[in-house]
Formats: C-alpha cells, structure tokens, sequence
C-alpha cells in the first residue's frame, strides 16, 4: 500500500491506546557533547518567581499535533465521545478495533490509521521508513487541552537598571553571570525554524520576550515587546522550550521558575578568552525528534541525581529541566540552514578550527513544582512523539535569540565572565544592577 500525507489525517491520543502495541519510536541522538551539571547552590536558584505578577492572557489556540505544530482536524477519530468505544474494543486487532466505532465517517478514517500502524510494524524495513516518513509520527502527538493554557507574565515596558555599591564576588578560574526570567506565554511558533509560519511547530513555552512570534527577527526582538526578565527592557531576549504536559487532562504546565545562565564554561577555558554575544546571534541546543537518552540535557529533582527522563520528584520537590548550549560560534553567521552548524560544542576547553570564538556558555533550568503523587509519570514535552513506552523528556531542547541590550550584554561579558566574577543573577559588573 502507498500512502499518501495529504490524505492522512492526524491521530490523537484516543486511538493511540487503542494502538499502543504497535507504537515505533522515531528519531535519533543529537551527536552533542554532554552538558555540565549546575550546582545546587548556584545563586540564581535561589531566586523564586513563585510570587510574580502582571499576569496576561495566554496565547490560546487549539488541539495541536506536536510533531507538526499544525491544528488537529475535528470530528477527529478519537474524539471524547468515542473514547469509551476505542477502549471497549482494545483488545482487538487494530483493524477490527477501529471497525466497532458507531460513527461511519471515523470508520473510515480508523481504517486508513490503521493500514498506517500495520505498515509501520511491516517486516520490511523499505514500508515502515515510508510508513513513518508519511505521517506515522503524528499517530505519537501528545494531545493538548488549549483552553488549559496557564496565563502569563505581561512583562515590564521599561529598562529596570539601578545604581548599587553591591560588587561581584572574586570567582578563581570562572566567571559567571545569571538571569530570571518569568513565563510570558505558549504558542505553537518557532522563529528560528519555522520562521514567518504561525502554528507550525509543536507547543513552545516562551520567556522574555512578550512578543517573540513566528514573526520575530532579530530587529523586532531588540526593538520592541516587554519583557519578564530582570532587568526589564534592558534583555528582550527571547529563550523557549517545548511545553510540559500533563497527558491526563492535557494542560500544558506553567514552569514556577526559570534561570538563565551565562558562563565561561568548562574548566580548560580561560574566562578572560570568552568574547561578548553578537547581536542578532540565535541557536539551538538538543533536537526536538530525538528518541534516546543522549544529548544536551538532563533532569534532576532538587537534591537528586541527574538523568536522562523526566524524574517522578516526590511532592513539594522542584523538577528541574536544563539544556545546554554550544559556545563556540564560526566568528561569521548568526544562523545557518540547519539552524545549528554556525556553532559547535567545545571538547575539553577547545573549540574546533572552524568555530574559532568562544562565546558565554547558555544554560536554560526550567523548574516544575510536583503538587500531586506521581504526577511526573503522566508529564511529556510537546516534542515527545516517539514511543510511548520509553522515557518522557528525551526530545527535551530549547532555542535562544538574542534580544540583549548590546551595551548591557557587553558589560556583564566583560566586567563577570571575562573578569572571572561572579555576579550572582542580578549584577552586571558596571556598578549597575539587575530588578524586576
């Protein structure tokens, strides 16, 4: 059989129990370096956002197919009313499951979903890479509830700056400065990957910039929208990763904190070599179709171990998601086709020959507070449309494009990191700090 995607219409969650025996895993490694752990005791966490105000209405859409980012199509097969039939008849050969459905139409489309399972657990491997190239993937989106979309920050309209006698703190060998940043808003955009496509991604959490769209560029993102960050307008910088979701009601999840960090890396660097973000620079770090335990991110409940999927932190306990970006740029572009090789990952302090400069090292913590027993075991990234039967989280990832205030951004670059201070997540080195 050959399928075609322009007729295939995306699965939602519902039928996917139904189907789960037959679920295949999708994507790969992301062949980068490992990141470094954060100290628990690092200053920025130590900075609650649990109190924040100024709350605004969220971007609000519809069901989304995280794969895709494109709308589900409603009546879809596994509509609510039809989940109870879906389940009933679980325990049948997909084919015949899907026949037991009252309503003709979702027969017909169960079928066609179904001949789609079949070929992508076909023996031969040539009809399940078809299978999986043409749509299989979007049978494994993670249903999302956008009327659940929590609210967000409206951000300051000013540049928060103040005068203070506070001096950054003598640091040996590193130097580092840190930033908070309060969620602003979800939406299904990417301007780095889909730039100027509204809807086309999965679901993003975004924090900084309050406007970052599908239609941002690196002139609007400096220019224009609030922001949530401390230090107001001064970091209109736009940072967001794939949503958390809860996969029993499909509410995406507010993170309670957020913390930013820039620092001159591993060991063998010598801070006084890191050299300030260009402006305009965006990059990525991890890849949204990864499928294994392997890339620039990891978890770790506070005080636990670090790991590779989504712990299960006890009640009261922060879950933490970090994401580590490469830092050492080509020296000439500030993107690239594949969105990722105008940068590169150094290797025991050195930098490759073809990305000579050594840039700040960004570290993205996302922080979930665990308020229900168990509730991480049903939380999945937006991203994660591999096998339901791995590990949530491996397709964890987060993309950054600088919005900094260029005089700002060259201060703490110089006067923290290259100076090997530490300017805890509020001073920038000049005799200037940081407020909300």
């Amino acid at each position: 059989m050959t399928l075609d995607r322009t007729q295939f219409r995306p699965l939602s969650l519902s039928l996917c129990l139904v189907a789960a025996a037959v679920m295949a895993a999708c994507g790969g490694g992301t062949g980068t370096e490992e990141p470094t752990a954060i100290a628990e005791n690092d200053s920025a966490s130590n900075t609650s956002l649990a109190a924040s105000t100024g709350d605004q209405t969220a971007v609000a859409g519809v069901n989304v197919n995280a794969d895709t980012g494109t709308p589900a199509e409603a009546p879809a097969i596994a509509s609510e009313a039809m989940l109870s039939e879906a389940q009933a008849a679980s325990e049948l050969p997909v084919a015949a499951a899907v026949e037991t459905l009252a309503d003709p139409d979702a027969r017909v489309e169960g079928v066609e979903v179904a001949d789609n399972f079949a070929e992508a657990s076909n023996p031969d491997p040539a009809v399940r890479a078809e299978a999986i190239n043409v749509g299989f993937i979007d049978t494994l989106a993670v249903r999302i509830n956008a009327a659940l979309i929590p609210l967000g920050n409206a951000g300051s309209t000013k540049e928060l700056l103040q005068p203070t006698a506070e001096l950054p703190t003598p640091n040996g060998s590193s130097g580092a400065f840190r930033t908070v940043c309060k969620y602003s808003h979800m939406a299904s955009d990417d301007p780095i990957v889909f730039p100027n496509q509204p809807g086309r991604s999965h679901l993003h959490t975004f924090f900084g910039n309050t406007g970052a769209n599908a239609y941002s560029t690196a002139d609007s993102l400096l220019t224009t929208g609030n922001s949530t960050c401390r230090g107001g307008t001064a970091n209109r910088t736009a940072y967001w990763v794939p949503s958390m979701i809860d996969t029993r009601t499909g509410a995406p999840l507010k993170p309670s904190d957020s913390h930013f960090y820039y620092k001159n890396g591993a060991k063998e660097i010598k801070p006084g070599s890191v050299q300030p973000l260009p402006q305009g620079l965006r990059m990525i770090a991890g890849d949204p179709k990864n499928a294994s335990p392997t890339g620039p991110f990891y978890y770790n409940c506070k005080g636990g171990p670090n790991v590779k999927e989504i712990p299960n932190c006890t009640v009261g306990t922060q879950l933490f998601q970090n994401i580590t970006f490469p830092q050492c740029w080509d020296g000439v572009n500030l993107d690239s086709p594949d969105h990722k090789s105008h940068m590169a990952y150094q290797k025991k302090g050195v930098c490759p020959s073809t990305h000579p400069v050594i840039l700040p090292e960004v570290t993205f913590r996302i922080v979930y507070l665990v308020t229900e027993p168990d509730a991480p075991l049903r939380w999945r990234l937006s991203s994660d449309t591999y096998d339901r039967r791995l590990p949530a989280g491996y397709s964890s990832h987060g993309d950054w494009f600088n919005g900094w205030k260029p005089e700002v951004s060259n201060s703490w670059a110089k006067n923290c990191i290259a100076a090997s201070k530490d300017c805890h997540s509020h001073l920038i080195g000049d005799g200037r700090k940081q407020s909300f």
